[in-house]
């Protein structure tokens, strides 16, 4: 099969592939393309000292981002060959990706790249899951257990995990460094990045959300009513180290779970906070019941057919994520 790699193609599936989540919407990612490869790099400038210090969620961002443009690319007729880490001594490139034909586009192949549009992260409540027991099985089959650990936490666990949550507010609510950063990513953009105040939510939903992160709030008149209290199911995902190689994969297996929850119709926000604090990521790891450590935490649920769709958030220019050499 004689189709030709055209900067088209790559330009298209990198900006889709920025659509993927990050802390604080920073998208800490840029890519090369030479040509035949695109090779993925982190950018420190776009990390968030206060709260990801080490550049762990930075690196777990990427793994999302890598994994979006592979579908991207799957959906325009290209199989990804990746090669991650590369250069041992130079680890912010975090993998090196060719290509070649595919016979075929599948139908979940384009599903999956059209669920990167649809798919936000939603602070609202949400109710139960439905369908979740079968799903979960499919879910399950969509990613190696190597590259990170699923867990879904009992209905049981859900007072431990909501004062979890409340702790890793209360440590850090005298952190003047944190919350002058928290407020200058939250509540405007930033050059295109940054979360907007549509996507923030008020006091009185932010009651209903008990394992939320504790944004700024805005004002305005409640939504989503008809939903009372949060009774989403609630997904960990864990590692045994964090090193960088586990954090990067990891990430690829957030887009797969959060595209594969969105294919089937539902809502997610994932959760970082409750891994930021070790207090708190000492209570989500005894939840799980491993010894592995906890990355990441990723509500998944139902929202009313009512519910309005939420503005796009803002994504960093082409010409800031992508380059040639």
């Amino acid at each position: 099969m004689n189709r030709v790699l055209t900067d088209e193609v790559i330009e298209k599936a990198v900006l889709l592939a920025g659509r993927a989540p990050s802390l604080h919407n920073s998208q800490p990612w840029r890519w090369e393309f030479n040509g035949t490869s695109l090779r993925l790099f982190s950018v420190p400038g776009r990390m968030l000292p206060s709260a990801d210090p080490s550049g762990r969620e930075m690196l777990i961002s990427c793994g999302i981002t890598l994994d979006h443009l592979h579908a991207a690319m799957a959906a325009a007729g290209w199989r990804t060959i990746i090669t991650r880490f590369p250069e041992p001594t130079r680890l912010r490139h975090l993998a090196t990706v060719t290509f070649r034909p595919s016979p075929i586009v599948t139908e979940g192949e384009r599903e999956r790249a059209d669920a990167i549009v649809r798919r936000h992260s939603d602070r609202l409540p949400f109710a139960a899951p439905t369908g979740w027991a079968e799903f979960e099985t499919v879910l399950r089959s969509t990613f190696e257990p190597e590259d990170a650990l699923l867990d879904v936490l009992s209905a049981e666990a859900r007072t431990s995990l909501a004062s979890a949550s409340r702790l890793a507010s209360s440590l850090r609510r005298y952190d003047s460094w944190y919350q002058a950063e928290l407020r200058w990513w939250a509540g405007h953009t930033v050059a295109a990045a940054g979360i907007p105040r549509a996507a923030l939510i008020s006091q009185e939903e932010y009651k209903r959300v008990d394992i939320g992160r504790k944004f700024p709030t805005v004002i305005g008149e409640p939504r989503r009513t008809e939903v009372t209290a949060d009774d989403s199911a609630v997904l960990v995902l864990s590692t045994d180290r964090d090193t960088p190689q586990e954090l990067l994969r990891c990430g690829e297996v957030l887009s797969t779970v959060l595209l594969e929850c969105t294919i089937a119709g539902y809502a997610t926000c994932p959760l970082s906070h409750l891994t930021e604090v070790p207090q708190s990521r000492a209570i989500v790891r005894r939840l799980t019941g491993r010894t592995q450590l906890p990355q990441v935490l990723i509500r998944v649920g139902n929202v009313p057919e009512s519910a309005e769709d939420a503005p796009p958030t803002p994504r960093l220019p082409l010409s800031d994520i992508l380059t040639r050499s």
